[in-house]
């Protein structure tokens, strides 16, 4: 097991209990592009078998699959429910994670796809005021 791989887990597992601090909002509407299901960037996972192990420990994974890797190795998923129209075939019983897409308030910067309707607002000091 790679420390990658294991710093996946420990980072998935933390997301569910540590509070976050807010420094970036995401605003904006869903253009239904469907480009955010078709490139899931996982830091951290680099191969099949780091997804297998993944997929183990949380069951939501098994709803994708490899398409490729970025720039710096890191997995590039699709979601197995899209239709022909990039549309979403579960959608009334997607998981927690996709309902959840995207975050509002992050403590980090996030890439959006290309093609995203959506806008990064970084928060500076007079917002916390």
């Amino acid at each position: 097991m790679s420390i990658d791989l294991i710093k996946s887990l420990y980072y998935e597992v933390l997301s569910y209990f540590v509070p976050e601090k807010t420094k970036y909002r995401i605003e904006g509407v869903c253009n239904k592009c469907g480009n955010c299901c078709r490139e899931i960037r996982c830091i951290g996972l680099k191969n099949q078998k780091e997804l297998k192990i993944m997929q183990f420990f949380f069951p939501l994974y098994r709803n994708f699959y490899i398409t490729g890797s970025d720039e710096k190795g890191n997995l590039i998923l699709c979601c197995k429910n899209l239709d022909e129209n990039s549309l979403c075939t579960i959608y009334k019983k997607r998981p927690l994670f996709c309902r959840r897409y995207p975050l509002k308030t992050l403590n980090f910067y996030p890439e959006l796809i290309n093609g995203c309707s959506y806008k990064v607002i970084k928060k500076d000091f007079k917002d916390y005021l």
